[in-house]
């Protein structure tokens, strides 16, 4: 694995390359499926990267941070169904449990409730002690959700129906502007 890792850490190609070799020998290794689909989330080969990280989950349904992972590439993919679906387990965790948390915090952004959106995702930030950069990337969206209520883009969950696009997809850059 440590191998794999300096790989990944001189290039992503070079990383991949690794997880694949190391995919040939355990191929049921969902952590290296994990780690691949990470890898190729970063170099924006999102069809590959969700199979990958799906297979991880499909491999392991109890990692985790993959199965968060996954929903949060689904949802910031414009997948708001799927994410919640992927996460439904996570739901079980116990309270106190920061992927819970972080959760419960998309969820309510999915539905446009950015103020609950912001306490949930800060109080997994606190919960976290052992991914903080998973805590920046929340930070981000707590920063961005800000954003949206300081222009008084609380919308309730529902859609203007007026051609006007949601907050959600506003912040997660997503939505489609109509052409002037």
């Amino acid at each position: 694995m440590n191998a794999i890792l300096e790989a990944a850490q001189t290039g992503a190609t070079n990383g991949i390359a690794a997880v694949d070799a190391a995919l040939v020998r355990f191929p049921q290794d969902a952590r290296l499926h994990f780690l691949k689909g990470s890898m190729l989330v970063g170099e924006k080969r999102l069809i590959a990267a969700h199979t990958a990280l799906s297979k991880a989950v499909e491999l392991d349904p109890q990692f985790h941070i993959a199965r968060f992972q996954l929903g949060f590439f689904e949802l910031t993919s414009g997948e708001a169904e799927a994410a919640l679906t992927t996460w439904r387990p996570l739901r079980d965790l116990p309270k106190g449990q920061y992927l819970r948390s972080f959760v419960e915090g998309l969820e309510n952004l999915a539905a446009d409730r950015f103020t609950e959106c912001i306490a949930a995702l800060r109080e997994g930030m606190t919960q976290n002690l052992e991914n903080p950069p998973l805590n920046a990337d929340m930070q981000l969206i707590i920063e961005r959700c800000q954003e949206v209520l300081t222009s008084g883009g609380e919308t309730g969950g529902e859609p203007s129906g007026d051609g006007a696009v949601s907050s959600t997809s506003f912040l997660l850059g997503t939505a489609r502007r109509p052409a002037r």
